[in-house]
């Protein structure tokens, strides 16, 4: 038994969400408008998420409605009760999902952004309208920044009894200020293979497990996802059972320490640069540690004397030879950036992440 996959609106979603977790309606599909939808999927599947990444080829996650309400319960639990929640990120993406995911499992009602450009008033109008004692909602790092930026934004941010930030890395500096500022943040680590984010600050929430194997980190519990659609090839290589137990291999290295979890970067993100393995992800950490560079990203570049080297795109100038000696202090000479690629706005996806792919053209330029 199949179920037909359909394409709705944001301001549609919610309906047809419920619809699909309950089994009375058809699968929903998240994703660009744009692309062609498969005729089917299998009765299991009340979510298919599209996701392109923003370094790796487009994938298809199907998740069960069990996984995706577990999720809920997980984050209702984690989060102290039931609330009110304001979706600011778009509902292509399982972030967004999740917040009306949740509103129906809590039976209250969201209160949504118009869809488009994120904007910082918009945002403090619109939860001046959340009438529930009770509120929620869940950001990008860059959103918050923004929003913590902004005096008027701020006044409200503190009215929320739990902002997840999740979608990437947030620098340890924006963490530590937006707690100084008595913000109720939560770091979020999950993706759509996972129904979202199932490890809040560190420690896995719900029925969640999480562990690392040879320095990847992998994520067990009901909240799995059932594979990609229509590519099992991929599916065995991302998720595996061991003992009677499944496991999703995150892709991301990371380490455990005292049952709470580090990411420390990507499999995917490490170059080897004149024969020296450098990790993108380890010098991007640590040049937003040490503040006051921007908003940026690192990627790799072609070289012809290393094969590849580590170039930071970033919306404001710097010399690297003020820092270079911290830089070989920690990562080594290799990782010391070749150059800085200055551009007016840091290049992102619909997401709110950086889009990485668009910022490596940038610095091949």
């Amino acid at each position: 038994m199949v179920r037909r996959l359909r394409a709705t609106p944001g301001d549609e979603m919610i309906v047809a969400l419920r619809g699909a977790l309950s089994g009375d309606g058809p699968a929903v599909f998240a994703g660009s408008p744009l692309t062609p939808l498969p005729e089917t999927v299998p009765v299991r599947v009340a979510l298919v998420v599209e996701s392109s990444g923003s370094t790796g080829s487009p994938k298809r996650v199907a998740i069960g409605a069990d996984a995706l309400l577990a999720s809920a319960a997980a984050s209702e639990t984690a989060l102290g009760g039931p609330g009110q929640w304001l979706l600011a990120l778009p509902t292509t993406y399982i972030a967004g999902i999740n917040v009306l995911v949740r509103s129906l499992s809590s039976d209250t009602i969201p209160v949504e952004l118009a869809p488009g450009h994120f904007d910082v008033d918009h945002f403090a109008a619109a939860a001046a309208t959340m009438d529930h004692p009770r509120r929620f909602t869940a950001l990008v790092p860059a959103q918050l920044a923004r929003l913590m930026n902004a005096p008027t934004a701020l006044r409200i941010l503190r009215r929320f009894d739990g902002i997840l930030v999740g979608g990437q890395a947030t620098p340890a500096p924006m963490v530590e200020r937006a707690l100084e500022l008595g913000l109720n943040i939560v770091r979020t680590y999950g993706s759509s293979e996972t129904s979202g984010g199932c490890v809040y600050n560190g420690v896995p929430i719900g029925h969640t497990e999480m562990r690392v194997v040879d320095g990847q980190v992998e994520l067990s519990g009901a909240v799995l996802g059932e594979g990609y659609l229509g590519d099992d090839e991929r599916t065995a290589l991302a998720f595996h059972t061991e003992r009677g137990q499944r496991w999703y291999r995150t892709g991301d290295t990371g380490r455990i320490d005292d049952g709470v979890l580090t990411i420390t970067g990507r499999l995917d993100d490490v170059i080897i640069s004149g024969g020296l393995k450098v990790s993108l992800a380890a010098l991007e950490r640590m040049l937003n540690e040490i503040g006051g560079l921007g908003d940026l990203v690192v990627v790799a570049a072609g070289s012809a004397e290393w094969g590849e080297v580590p170039v930071v795109v970033s919306t404001r100038n710097f010399t690297i030879g003020d820092i270079r000696e911290a830089i070989v202090d920690r990562l080594g000479r290799a990782a010391v950036p070749a150059r800085v690629v200055v551009v007016d706005e840091l290049p992102r996806l619909p997401s709110g992440k950086p889009d990485r792919r668009a910022a490596r053209s940038v610095a091949d330029r």
